[in-house]
């Protein structure tokens, strides 16, 4: 049997769309990032790009579970000496209210060159509204 080598130019790739209201955080994550990565699809490859596109909608909504509203910390570095910022997902979600479910994405995704081209495949609203109409998303519910 001969393995089968599909090319990126000849994936379909389809749009579709997570509520993510009352959704646990690390749930719709791996969710979002198993679609986006096309590990659902028959022809995935983990060196290629063949996922589809996914629009998150009401990612301000997003519940998580125990103390972590107020204890979980998340890190970035300025890039200068002794500039390591923490903030707490409180603090975070008040500030970017999309930026705690982007960060679930993200880390569920590889590291390097293919992951961030990956990411890019993910849309990310803090409310209902979003421009992709036109490529009529497919809802998923889990």
């Amino acid at each position: 049997m001969k393995t089968i080598f599909v090319k990126p130019a000849d994936v379909e790739r389809k749009w579709f769309l997570i509520d993510a209201e009352g959704k646990a955080l690390g749930r719709l994550a791996a969710k979002a990032a198993s679609i986006v990565r096309g590990k659902e699809k028959a022809v995935f490859a983990p060196h290629h790009e063949l996922g589809d596109y996914v629009v998150l909608i009401n990612a301000d909504k997003v519940t998580v579970s125990g103390r972590k509203y107020e204890e979980k910390l998340y890190h970035h570095h300025t890039g200068f000496p002794g500039g390591l910022k923490t903030q707490t997902y409180k603090e975070l979600a008040n500030r970017h209210p999309t930026a705690p479910v982007e960060a679930a994405i993200r880390g569920m995704l590889p590291k390097g060159p293919l992951g961030r081209k990956i990411f890019n495949n993910v849309k990310v609203y803090a409310g209902g509204k979003h421009p992709h109409s036109a490529q009529n998303p497919e809802k998923i519910d889990f």
